[in-house]
């Protein structure tokens, strides 16, 4: 097999996303959103943070387009946008949950 080199825009992209999953405020939602669509005020509540981080970490990850949101009336409700992306951190947690035991 030829080796294929990536597009600079791929490994920048790749890059991007591995930066945003490097941060524990981001995981925590991710991994939440993973298993339920939420709202900002109810991500807020779960992970007892305030809403304001909660809504600038979401506008980062939107912007990756991590998560998306769909507005019902007033209110806005984010889900995961890229199931891959999720995949991704489901195995990096088991990885670690089977590394260390403790971890958890």
């Amino acid at each position: 097999m030829t080796y294929k080199p990536l597009h600079e825009d791929i490994i920048n992209n790749v890059s991007q996303t591995f930066k945003a999953l490097a941060d524990p405020t981001r995981v925590k939602i991710l991994h939440l959103l993973f298993h339920e669509e939420r709202s900002v005020n109810e991500i807020s509540k779960q992970l007892n943070m305030q809403q304001s981080t909660i809504s600038h970490q979401l506008k980062y990850l939107k912007q990756l387009r991590l998560v998306k949101n769909r507005r019902e009336k007033t209110m806005y409700y984010y889900s995961p946008d890229d199931y891959h992306v999720m995949n991704l951190l489901e195995q990096t947690i088991d990885h670690v949950k089977h590394s260390d035991q403790e971890v958890e």
